[in-house]
């Protein structure tokens, strides 16, 4: 039981296939005279925006549906870390934000935004 008041369901992880008789091993990379993976190109999401201006100043809009209380916020702070779902934002009173991507609608920053489309040639 946990401070919440409910109990985490316990996880479980599917078990390997194993080979059948006669089969081998299942391959583990690339084989003999293939080339290895090209590394991972940063492609053109707002969550590689966020982390190509870590540290820049932003103003973030976001806008949450049925609140009463605050249905559109406002947040400023220096950019800590982007995650795929979330923005970490710092103020220079040492508050945080956590501000999960899904609320978000628009970001302004205060000069250039560092932008490296991986498809330019």
């Amino acid at each position: 039981m946990n401070p919440y008041g409910y109990m985490a369901m316990p996880m479980q992880q599917a078990p390997m296939p194993k080979p059948r008789q006669g089969q081998g091993q299942y391959p583990q990379g690339p084989g003999p005279g293939t080339s290895p993976a090209l590394p991972a190109v940063e492609e053109s999401y707002i969550e590689n925006i966020f982390r190509l201006n870590r540290g820049k100043m932003v103003t973030v809009y976001t806008t949450f549906e049925n609140n009463k209380e605050w249905n559109a916020k406002i947040f400023r702070g220096r950019i800590e870390a982007a995650g795929r779902d979330h923005l970490i934002l710092s103020e220079p009173s040492g508050r945080r934000y956590l501000i999960p991507l899904l609320y978000l609608d628009y970001a302004t920053f205060d000069g250039e935004i560092a932008y490296e489309y991986p498809y330019n040639g």
